[in-house]
Parts: structure tokens; C-alpha cells; sequence
């Protein structure tokens, strides 16, 4: 194992813990926030009633993501994982609690077995997880719309579940020719087919696990449900990306298209709120694509009176805020960039398990050279591929895998000390540097062994003479065990342990050389550090367990 320490500068006016942060709930950049969360709770709930009191009740949809938002944390260091619950807690208060949820489920998705890549479980496992997550929030979600439906088995063994589970369950069929076909989708056999969706809130808020769950598609159906009744409803859509009064070449807003590579989706200036109001508004291509679909279908299922009338783009429909809570916009295109980057990563190790595509990657190649990006920008690559090369003529043919991995750690401070190590016969790359950090911040000598070596002997046999693992080397969970019950005897493996459970290194960059074994995504993931990889596998191993 082996440590190089590069720049180091500190600010103790810029560092600072404390759970009244609620840090495990944000990222900040360089131990810095450019983003004023509580103004931007109160000012989209102002906007959200203001909005509301136009129609006799509101169907509104919440781009993006419910909870677990974490591209928005990241490329807005303030922004907290749950603000959007938040928002709708102040709705509560400001409109007396009359607020209810329905929440949208794609029947397509759920058959295909999509993955969620912020969380990395699948799509099924995600819309359990959102629903567990509402109602812990003291919330509760009692219709589920199961959308695009078609008669998908994995669809309906989800709604039976639900159902047993107490919620009512709407399956809506796929309209055929939706959305170009105005006459069949306002119809008896399209948003009018029964049974109703029953909600009897003034504000509905209409959700969903991820892009393409029908949210829009649920939320005019419900207003045209409304209108054969003789209620004049209305539509709106709560935005957060991209955000539509910053430039569209900004990295905040490119970031959302670097966000959307592998669905296509990119940010264009909308023509028709430039049209009326002589304004540029940055919106996206599906939400301009089908605005004049849409209005030709509010013509149908909305009276001459209806506020809707006066939505003259499709930015018109949005409620947006983000811009105004903005503290510090060159910090947040800072942060953007790197997200970009982060975005690329990703998108290229799921080329590499078949999971992604190649035009997917050039897309975000594409965007990456036209807005000057550059992979030097993420200062922890080098020094994890250097770290690699170290430990391959360290060990040579000493590591029975063959593998020489490497791994670099940014710290959250302003002076972006990087911290790098490599594999050994002991431990993952992954593993020694999270170790290096944490000896780092803790002032801690690099070569003060402070995890017990009786405890990692066990550990090694339980791998070996138990579970039979191939590999003896400890990854991040087991190195993590040991220091936790080293804490018990050694003052220095409990400074270490502390700094962790201080949350130290939430908002850290990390790259590696080799794709991440499951395990140590997931610790890496809850440990709130950022993670690339350059996805090298194992020669001749296919399966990374």
C-alpha cells in the first residue's frame, strides 16, 4: 500500500460539521454551498399556491425526482436530497394541509427490469422505496396509476401487491396513436376511460419513480376527467432542470443534458415564449416538441375560461424558482462541470457491462468538447492511474488476481488535498485509500498501522475458510468492520472511526482504475463520496461480484 499527498490548504472558516447541517442530506463542492435551500422551499411553495388559486384544482407534476435527487445536490451544493418533500411539507402549512399524492409507474419499465443508477436497484425496487420514503414523511400515496400498461405480467404483480398493501391501483392502457391522435386520446376510450382516479385535494401532486412514467400523460387525463364532470381543473409542472431564466450553455443547464444522454433529451431555447414575450427561456426538446400537441388537446378537455389559456409556451406551464436561490453561480458551474464528467464515467463502464450504448457515450463526448470540458479537470484520475502502474511493479506476481489497481480521494476542503493508494495482497485500492483519508484528516501518521492485526486475520480466514472467496484482499465494508471494533482498544483507530462517523467524507472525489465490486459501490454510495471508474476488469473474470 502506498500514499502520495498532493496540494494541501485549509480554511477552518469553510469546514465545518455539524449535524444541524444535516450534511448527510447534501454534497457541498470543495466543503463549500452555492445554494440557498430553505429560500428555494419557500419561494416554490409561494409560487405553487399562487398558481393553485387559478384553477379549482391542481394537478401538478414533479419533474425529476421526488426524493433521492441527486443529480440536483450535485450540481447545486445546498440543494438537499429531499427538498421537493420539503416544498410540499410548506404547501401544507401555507394551504392547510389540503394536499394528496398520486404516484405514476411505468407497466414498460417495470417489465424490463430498468435499474435506478442513483441508488442502483432496479425500477420495481425504486417505486417501493419512493413509497416507503413518502409515508415516512408522514404522507400518504393512496392511488397508484400503473401507466402504459398493456397487459405486462411483472405489471400486474406489482399492482397486486399494492393492492394487497391497502392502495388503490388505476391501470392506465397505452392510447394508440398518443399523442398525435387528439380525437381518440379525448375519448371514452382514451383519458375518459373509467374508473375515474379518484382525488379530492384542491392540489395533487402526481409523481413518479424516474423519466417516462406517464406523469403528464395521468395529469391531463385527470383534467379531462374533471371537465366531463363539470370541473375546471388545471395542469402544471414543477420544475427544477433545466432551468429556464439561466443561458443554455451554462454547465448547470448542460448538466441536464449530460443527465439524459442515454434518453436523448436536450435544452433548446423555447420559441414560443421568445414569440410572446420576446424572452429567452431554456427548456427541453420533448416539452417543446409536444406543447403545440397539447394545446390542441387542452382545447378539448378544458372550458374558454380555463387559466391554462393563458399558457403561451411550454415554460409558461413550468414553476421554477432554483435561479433566485442560487448564492454562488461560479461555484455551482464548477460543481456542474464535474457532475458532467461524472456523467461520462458512468455512462461509459454501462457501455462496457452492455448495459449502455456507444451512441450514448459520443452524445455525451459531443457535449463534453462543444462546451471546452476536459477529463484534467478531475484532478483525482491521474494520480489512481498512476497509483495502478505503482502497484504493478510493487507486487508484480505477488497479487494472485493479476490485478494492479489504483485510487485517488479528493477531500471536501477548499485546498483539495488528494489522497491516492493502490491493491495489495491485504486490500482493495478502494479500501486503502478511503483508509489514507481518513488517517489524513485526523492527523494521523500514512504508515501508523491502527487497525488491529488479530481482527483483519480473522476477517481474511472468515473470506477464506468460510465464505470461500477466490480473493483474500478486504474490500471497503470489511476494512470499515475492523476499524469500527479496533476503535474499542486504539486511540488512533477511534480518531479515525470518528471522523467517520462525523460524516468527513461526504462530498469527496474518488477515481479508480477498476470497476467497483457491488459491495464497495454501495459503502462508496452511502458514504456520500463521488466515484468514477475507468471500469478496467479483471483479465479473463467477467462477473465483478
Amino acid at each position: 500500500m502506498f500514499i502520495n499527498t498532493y496540494k494541501y490548504y485549509h480554511h477552518s472558516n469553510i469546514m465545518v460539521y455539524s449535524s444541524k447541517l444535516k450534511m448527510s442530506n447534501r454534497f457541498t463542492y470543495l466543503g463549500r454551498v452555492g445554494f440557498d435551500n430553505a429560500k428555494y422551499i419557500n419561494e416554490q411553495a409561494k409560487a405553487i399556491i399562487k398558481r393553485a388559486c387559478k384553477f379549482h384544482k391542481l394537478y401538478l407534476e414533479f419533474g425529476g425526482k421526488l426524493l433521492y435527487d441527486y443529480h440536483a445536490a450535485h450540481v447545486l451544493p445546498g440543494y438537499e436530497l429531499d427538498s421537493k418533500m420539503h416544498v410540499i411539507k410548506r404547501l401544507i402549512r401555507k394551504n392547510k394541509g389540503k394536499v394528496e399524492f398520486v404516484f405514476c409507474v411505468s407497466a414498460k419499465d417495470l417489465q424490463s427490469g430498468k435499474r435506478m443508477g442513483a441508488l442502483g436497484i432496479s425500477y420495481h425496487d425504486f417505486s417501493l422505496k419512493m413509497l416507503d420514503s413518502i409515508e415516512r414523511y408522514g404522507f400518504k400515496v393512496p392511488n397508484i396509476v400503473i401507466s402504459l400498461y398493456s397487459g405486462e405480467t411483472k405489471a400486474q404483480e406489482f399492482g397486486e401487491f399494492l393492492k394487497k398493501q391497502g392502495y388503490n391501483i388505476y391501470y392506465r392502457r397505452f392510447i394508440p396513436g398518443y399523442p398525435e391522435n387528439i380525437k381518440m386520446i379525448a375519448s371514452p376510450y382514451g383519458f375518459g376511460e373509467k374508473p375515474f382516479i379518484k382525488t379530492t385535494k384542491p392540489i395533487v401532486i402526481v409523481a413518479g419513480a424516474g423519466p417516462g412514467s406517464g406523469k403528464m400523460s395521468t395529469c391531463l387525463t385527470m383534467v379531462y376527467q374533471d371537465y366531463l364532470c363539470g370541473k375546471d381543473s388545471g395542469y402544471a409542472k414543477f420544475e427544477t432542470f433545466p432551468i429556464w431564466n439561466i443561458p443554455i450553455n451554462n454547465p448547470i443547464n448542460v448538466a441536464y443534458e449530460a443527465a439524459t444522454a442515454d434518453i436523448g433529451d436536450y435544452n433548446l431555447i423555447d420559441p414560443y415564449h421568445m414569440k410572446k414575450y420576446h424572452v429567452k427561456a431554456v427548456n427541453y426538446n420533448r416539452d417543446v416538441e409536444n406543447y403545440m400537441i397539447i394545446q390542441r388537446l387542452l382545447k378539448q378537455i378544458i372550458s374558454k375560461e380555463n387559466y391554462m389559456n393563458n399558457y403561451y409556451s411550454p415554460t409558461d406551464m413550468g414553476i421554477n424558482t432554483a435561479k433566485d436561490s442560487i448564492t454562488d453561480l461560479k461555484l455551482c458551474v464548477k460543481a456542474a462541470r464535474q457532475e458532467i464528467i461524472r456523467r461520462y464515467f458512468r455512462y461509459y463502464n454501462e457501455m462496457l457491462e452492455g448495459k449502455g450504448t456507444q451512441e450514448t457515450v459520443d452524445r455525451i463526448s459531443d457535449l463534453m468538447e462543444k462546451n471546452g470540458i476536459k477529463f484534467s479537470e478531475r484532478k483525482v484520475i491521474i494520480p489512481a492511474r498512476k497509483e495502478s502502474e505503482i502497484a504493478k511493479k510493487k507486487y508484480g506476481k505477488k497479487l494472485k488476481t493479476g490485478v494492479f489497481s489504483g485510487a485517488a480521494i479528493m477531500l471536501s476542503n477548499d485546498g483539495g488535498v488528494i489522497v491516492s493508494g493502490h491493491n495489495s495482497p491485504l486490500m482493495h485500492s478502494e479500501s486503502a485509500v478511503i483508509m489514507y483519508a481518513l488517517k489524513k484528516i485526523a492527523g494521523i501518521n500514512k504508515s501508523k498501522d491502527i487497525i488491529s492485526s488479530s481482527v483483519l486475520a480473522q476477517i481474511k480466514e472468515l473470506r477464506k475458510g468460510v465464505y470461500q472467496s477466490e480473493s483474500e484482499n478486504l474490500n471497503i465494508s470489511e476494512i470499515l468492520i475492523a476499524l469500527a471494533v479496533s476503535a474499542r482498544y486504539d486511540k488512533n483507530a477511534k480518531k479515525a472511526f470518528d471522523i467517520l462517523r462525523q460524516g468527513r467524507l461526504r462530498s469527496c472525489e474518488m477515481h479508480t482504475t477498476h470497476a467497483l465490486t457491488r459491495d464497495d459501490e454501495s459503502v462508496l454510495r452511502k458514504l456520500g463520496i463521488n466515484t468514477t471508474s475507468d471500469g478496467k476488469r479483471e483479465l479473463g473474470k467477467l462477473y465483478i461480484g
